[in-house]
């Protein structure tokens, strides 16, 4: 094994990415990052002041088009031009019990909640406005776990003036920080607290899961993307709505219609999966258990399709407006956000979990899902590397590799990449925590 030749220093602890560059001031009731569990002990209802960077997703993917919905709203002048606030905070204001956002003067900024105002004024919080905040669990060791929220809170995230250093209150379903980790999970999973299936539906472990949010931490579930847009239109949320509802659904629907029978580049076809998904939610006998032992009727089963509205009207007709609209729809907004993100490489080889020792990408492409890998990483010329959501201890080197894509990556050591395309940061990838010398040496943009 070769060794990693020392490199010329440039900056400790450098991160690349625009969603880091935003990263600014926080609310002054927040724990610092690691923070342990907030005393006196939480009680359920209580609201928690947190960062995003200290939140433990509870779920393996996410319906990656809904979070391109977002990111292309906030990044759209529309709303403005319809004299109205960015989306983006009317969504932290709700996510934060306060309503909606009141005033927002120019410059203002997520990472910086003291820039704007929102509607319900901090301590005067209503019953609707608390029920409508994200919820988390606090566990072993004061480990804070996201259980609603994963799309919201990510597109956060990845908003160009958010980032892992947002903060925002989430509301308290339970304290378990005295219960092991073994008895934690058991006590999760006997509350459908946690959601244990992949993109395909298959089941996987509680190590399996993401260790922080990030776009590129996630796997990308299409079903869960498409229960998103048929909400209003073949379902909608009840007020007691299961947890993981739009998964239930996605699963549901999974066994019933192909998606790729369809083109979800194309919006027309798009619209028609919409169209077929929400016909067969509203095709459901109100009985059928759809999963989990929920009914159609208990996960919210419209009894007309589009809520009894023509295509060209109500929650249809608004998903069908295309981006040159006054008000496009979600679709619209999700596709053209969708275009800009370049997908890495496709694996030969995947990696997860931990591992321990020196790793060698000789050819192909070795893939990193939200690998901890320990030991210097080696990719020779013409060999690619994707580290989506890693944790790498030691050296990373390249040299005359054919692609070194990193994103949501952290890398406790030395990076050098040279002669090679390399892609650490753009639309979809999220940003990389470079802890120690930086050297990039005549790369391509990838």
């Amino acid at each position: 094994m070769s060794t990693v030749t020392p490199l010329r220093p440039l900056r400790a602890a450098r991160r690349l990415g625009a969603s880091l560059a935003a990263t600014a001031a926080l609310l002054a009731a927040a724990p610092q990052a690691g923070a342990a569990t907030p005393t006196p002990a939480a009680r359920p209802g209580d609201l928690l002041a947190v960062r995003l960077d200290q939140l433990h997703p509870t779920q393996p993917s996410v319906g990656k088009d809904q979070i391109f919905y977002k990111l292309g709203r906030y990044g759209s002048p529309k709303d403005e031009q319809a004299g109205d606030v960015n989306k983006r905070f009317d969504d932290w204001c709700e996510t934060n019990g306060q309503g909606g956002a009141k005033k927002v003067p120019p410059g203002a900024r997520l990472a910086d909640p003291a820039s704007f105002t929102c509607a319900i004024p901090l301590g005067q919080e209503t019953d609707e406005s608390r029920a409508a905040m994200k919820t988390a669990v606090v566990g072993p060791g004061g480990r804070l776990y996201l259980t609603d929220g994963h799309h919201s809170l990510t597109s956060f995230w990845e908003a160009a003036d958010g980032g892992p250093g947002t903060s925002l209150r989430l509301r308290v379903q339970a304290d378990f920080s005295e219960l092991s980790q073994s008895a934690f999970w058991d006590e999760m999973r006997a509350r459908h607290w946690v959601w244990l299936r992949d993109e395909h539906g298959a089941p996987v472990t509680t190590d399996q899961l993401p260790t922080r949010l990030g776009l590129s931490r996630f796997h990308d579930d299409p079903y869960r993307s498409l229960v998103y847009f048929t909400r209003d239109i073949g379902y909608t949320a009840p007020e007691d709505a299961a947890e993981y509802l739009e998964f239930l659904w996605g699963d549901w629907l999974r066994e019933r219609l192909d998606l790729g029978a369809y083109d979800l580049d194309d919006p027309a076809s798009y619209l028609q999966a919409v169209r077929d998904a929400s016909e067969l939610m509203v095709a459901a006998d109100p009985d059928e258990v759809i999963a989990d032992g929920r009914t159609a009727a208990e996960l919210g089963r419209l009894d007309e399709w589009n809520d009894g509205k023509k295509p060209g009207k109500g929650e249809f007709g608004k998903l069908s407006q295309p981006l040159t609209a006054e008000k496009p729809g979600k679709l619209a907004f999700a596709l053209a956000y969708r275009s800009r993100v370049v997908a890495p490489s496709r694996c030969t080889t995947t990696l997860r979990g931990p591992r321990t020792g020196p790793l060698v990408v000789a050819s192909g492409v070795t893939c990193l899902d939200n690998t901890r890998q320990t030991g210097p990483v080696v990719v020779r010329a013409g060999a690619s590397l994707v580290a989506l959501g890693a944790e790498v201890t030691g050296p990373v080197q390249a040299v005359g590799a054919r692609d070194v894509y990193l994103c949501g990556t952290t890398v406790d050591g030395p990076l050098s990449v040279t002669g090679s395309r390399l892609r650490t940061e753009g639309p979809g990838c999220s940003a990389n925590s470079f802890g120690g010398p930086v050297q990039l040496v005549a790369n391509t943009r990838g």
